[in-house]
C-alpha cells in the first residue's frame, strides 16, 4: 500500500517527482538545527529549503581568513580565567553562546566596523556578531534588551558549539 505522504504532488510538479515528505524532514532539520538552508540533490531533482532570518542583518561576505601566527588583538585584550576554581570570580550577566561550530566574526564585513562592543547597548534580536558555518554566514541575535559586558572571542577566531560568545548585562 502507498503512503499518501509521499504520493502527494506539489502545485507545478507536473512530473510528480517532488517527495512532500521529504520538504518536510527537510524543514524539520532548519527548525531543530537553527540553519537558515538546507539543499538536496537527487538525480536531475534539487530541493532547496531555506528560512528567513526574524533578525535584519546586511549580506556579509568574508574572504577567507588568513593563518595567524599570533593571537588577535581582540583576543588577547580579555584576560585568561584562572585555572583554580577556588578563586574564579563569578560574572554577572547572561552568556550568549554558539549554537553551532564554526568561526566567528565581529564585523559585516572586513573594512567594517564592528557590530557591538564592550559598554554598548542592544535590542533584543539585534545582532551581535556572525558565525560562518559551511560557507553559511548565521547572524548570532541578542536574546534581550541589555549592555554587551564582554565579546569573549577575536575576529575570525573558531569557535565550538556551546561557547561563551557575549556577556549581556541588565
Amino acid at each position: 500500500m502507498a503512503d499518501s505522504k509521499t504520493d502527494k504532488k506539489l502545485p507545478n510538479d507536473p512530473a510528480g517527482e517532488i517527495d512532500t515528505a521529504l520538504v518536510r524532514q527537510l524543514a524539520d532539520i532548519l527548525n531543530d538545527t537553527e540553519l537558515t538552508e538546507i539543499e538536496v540533490e537527487r538525480g536531475d531533482l534539487k530541493i532547496r529549503v531555506a528560512r528567513e532570518l526574524t533578525v535584519a542583518a546586511a549580506p556579509v561576505q568574508y574572504a577567507a581568513a588568513p593563518a595567524q601566527a599570533a593571537p588577535a588583538p581582540a583576543a588577547a585584550a580579555s584576560a585568561p580565567m584562572p585555572s583554580d576554581p577556588a578563586t574564579i570570580v563569578s560574572r554577572k550577566g547572561e552568556e550568549v553562546k554558539s549554537p553551532m561550530v564554526g568561526t566567528a566574526y565581529l564585523k559585516p564585513s572586513p573594512e567594517a566596523a564592528p557590530f557591538v562592543q564592550a559598554g554598548d547597548k542592544v535590542k533584543k534580536g539585534q545582532t551581535l556578531l556572525i558565525v560562518e558555518a559551511m560557507k553559511t554566514m548565521n547572524p548570532i541575535a541578542a536574546p534581550r534588551d541589555g549592555v554587551v559586558a564582554d565579546i569573549m572571542v577575536g575576529d575570525a577566531q573558531p569557535v565550538e558549539f556551546g561557547e561563551a560568545l557575549v556577556l549581556l548585562e541588565e
